[in-house]
């Protein structure tokens, strides 16, 4: 049977061999967090991109209508008037 003092070293091989397998398992596991985060965040800035886009024609077809309402209006005035 070995002595314990001759089991401590490889031992502690073991197991620093072993926390460098999970220190590297960690790494891959955040880098694939982060580059899923980084692809969210690309949507999320995509579809704001698009929001912003289909908010700003909205407002350019209600002036459009605003308009067109406004000089009928006019012309509504002007044939009650009767000028």
């Amino acid at each position: 049977m070995t002595e314990p003092k001759d089991m401590i070293i490889p031992m502690l091989k073991e197991m620093r061999a072993e926390a460098r397998e999970v220190r590297t398992e960690m790494k891959d596991g955040f880098a694939d967090v982060k580059r899923r985060l980084d692809t969210i965040e690309g949507r999320q800035k995509s579809f704001n991109n698009a929001l912003t886009a289909d908010t700003m024609m909205s407002r350019f077809v209600t002036g459009d209508f605003e308009e067109r309402i406004g000089a009928l209006e006019k012309k509504v005035d002007q044939l009650i008037k009767g000028t």
